[in-house]
């Protein structure tokens, strides 16, 4: 006689990380406004209603979801400035752009972030997600670093135009523009 493990359900903080990483990868897909709490339901297989128990609300869902990528974006850095062959500024900010580069490599991840920058227009939870996140990541950066706020924007602004490098797929255009913006940049 076969014997059966008796099933085991999952907590809801196992229900609710299951509905983070399924929402990631379709607020990723579809953004803040094209994405319905009933498609994460659906690819979570649990029901809306149960989404609703987990997130009262898509704004509270997406919000969490913006957050969890600066969680990700924190740890990378963090252990790039620990592996950094060096303790100086530059060294630390460069070793941190090459772990940055490599993470939105993950075009889930950077689409998360471009996503949440348009939506922080005009949804105000958004843009207060996506401004502690930056806060939290500046600060970390500024300390991890020991940068000059000249050194930090420039960490900061090197990564916004890894965005738009990867975004528009600078890599698959050989022309002088594309050439200009990717001078000196690294990515993945």
């Amino acid at each position: 006689m076969k014997s059966e493990r008796p099933r085991q359900l999952s907590t809801a903080e196992e229900r609710r990380e299951t509905v983070l990483r399924t929402a990631i990868g379709a607020f990723a897909a579809r953004g803040y406004w094209g994405t319905t709490t009933t498609e994460v339901a659906k690819a979570a297989g649990i029901s809306q209603a149960y989404v609703y128990r987990l997130f009262p609300s898509k704004e509270l869902l997406f919000t969490a979801v913006v957050e969890h990528c600066f969680v990700q974006v924190r740890a990378s850095l963090e252990r790039a400035a620990a592996d950094a062959k060096g303790s100086s500024a530059d060294v630390v900010l460069d070793a941190m752009g090459d772990a940055y580069a490599r993470l939105i490599s993950d075009n889930d991840l950077m689409l998360i972030q471009l996503h949440a920058q348009a939506a922080a227009v005009s949804e105000p939870a958004v843009r207060e997600a996506v401004r502690q996140g930056y806060a939290r990541l500046v600060e970390y950066v500024r300390g991890a670093s020991g940068g000059t706020e000249e050194q930090v924007q420039q960490f900061f602004a090197v990564g916004m135009l890894c965005h738009l490098i990867v975004s528009m797929g600078a890599d698959d255009v050989d022309a002088p523009w594309t050439r200009t913006l990717s001078a000196g940049i690294t990515h993945y």
